[in-house]
């Protein structure tokens, strides 16, 4: 007897992309379809096969090494997640280009970057490391789990609210601490060829703080190769990646954004969409406080105690509560994308897969 699938909760991120010919396939064809496909040669079975291993290897000797690391200072570590990161990054077949200039390091920031592959995570931290922000299931997956456990991620249930507060104010400790948190606010993956809205909950941690957000753009060439989308498989995705020659992947550091400049976290979240994805719409600027009505002016001569008229409405302050705000943000709405202006039936299911 087959069991009844629940509905998905409205608070779950989800994208329109999934596995196949459009979003997470070898040929590029929805930018080129002419020559695309007519392009595209993969590698060798035996060259798929050495990535494979080689990649899998430097994985775990990543989780082999990482007790070892954890007890060096924080600038060895860094250092050393860094090298790590770009040689899993290079085991797999992935040529890697960082542009922009670097943070200084020890500065607290919360990283945003928009979300497309497994592959993100290693390719943030060859630039910025820090503490990663996964969903839950990823505690449980063979030999990634214990690795992002031991490396410090900050696990989150996407699916459940009343933990949100809980998680926002673990990062602003570890912002409050000077330590550099990584986050993917569009919360599932995307195929590169549109990106999702960024959700403002974790913003608030750097509201609270006072903490610099620090965009990050994340590209593959070509589309679709690299993409990890709806119900693809891991091994299918990882498969893909090793057999496509000439994958490459860009990080793009953009300009930090200030909390002085955006003290709220949706001006936050939609500035970091904005510059992340310049097609979004760009944040309002934050509304300058409004002066009160003037005070009335008795005429000359008036005797004490005569009544000048209602005083003005004064709307009643409430005192702040971010951390219970956080939980209140609007439900998940499907974004428009590439997708529904292109293909003829809207994709039924929906991008829930990632990794972070």
């Amino acid at each position: 007897m087959n069991r009844a699938v629940p509905p998905p909760s409205p608070w779950l991120p989800t994208a329109p992309c999934t596995p196949g010919r459009r979003c997470a396939a070898h040929p590029d064809a929805v930018t080129d379809p002419g020559t695309a496909r007519a392009a595209f040669r993969p590698a060798p079975a035996p060259l798929a096969c050495a990535r494979l291993a080689a990649g899998l290897a430097t994985v775990l000797l990543g989780v082999v090494l990482l007790p070892v690391v954890s007890r060096l200072s924080a600038a060895a570590r860094h250092v050393l997640v860094r090298l790590w990161a770009r040689a899993v990054v290079r085991a797999f077949g992935v040529r890697l280009a960082v542009t922009g200039p670097r943070p200084p390091a020890g500065r607290p920031a919360l990283v945003v970057a928009n979300h497309v592959s497994w592959l993100d995570i290693p390719l943030v931290a060859t630039a910025l490391p820090g503490r990663m922000i996964a969903k839950r299931e990823v505690r449980g997956w063979p030999v990634l789990g214990a690795l992002a456990a031991l490396g410090g991620t900050l696990f989150i249930d996407r699916d459940g609210l009343r933990g949100l507060p809980g998680t926002v104010r673990e990062v602003a400790g570890a912002l409050a601490a000077g330590g550099r948190v990584t986050a993917f606010p569009e919360g599932s993956t995307w195929c590169g060829r549109a990106g999702g809205r960024f959700r403002p909950a974790l913003f608030q941690a750097a509201v609270d703080t006072g903490s610099d957000i620090q965009p990050v753009r994340i590209g593959y060439r070509p589309h679709g190769a690299s993409a990890y989308v709806g119900e693809d498989p891991l091994g299918a995705s990882l498969w893909r990646v090793v057999r496509t020659p000439g994958l490459a992947a860009e990080i793009r550091i953009l300009d930090p954004i200030s909390t002085i400049q955006y003290p709220d976290r949706r001006l936050l979240a939609a500035a970091a969409q904005h510059a992340v994805h310049p097609t979004a719409v760009p944040p309002s600027p934050p509304r300058r406080p409004t002066a009160g009505p003037p005070a009335a002016v008795l005429p000359a001569g008036t005797p004490l105690g005569t009544p000048v008229g209602p005083r003005p409405a004064v709307p009643r302050q409430t005192a702040p509560n971010a951390y219970r705000a956080v939980a209140s943000d609007s439900a998940n709405r499907p974004s428009s994308s590439v997708h529904h202006r292109s293909a003829s039936n809207p994709a039924s299911a929906s991008s829930s897969r990632t990794p972070s």
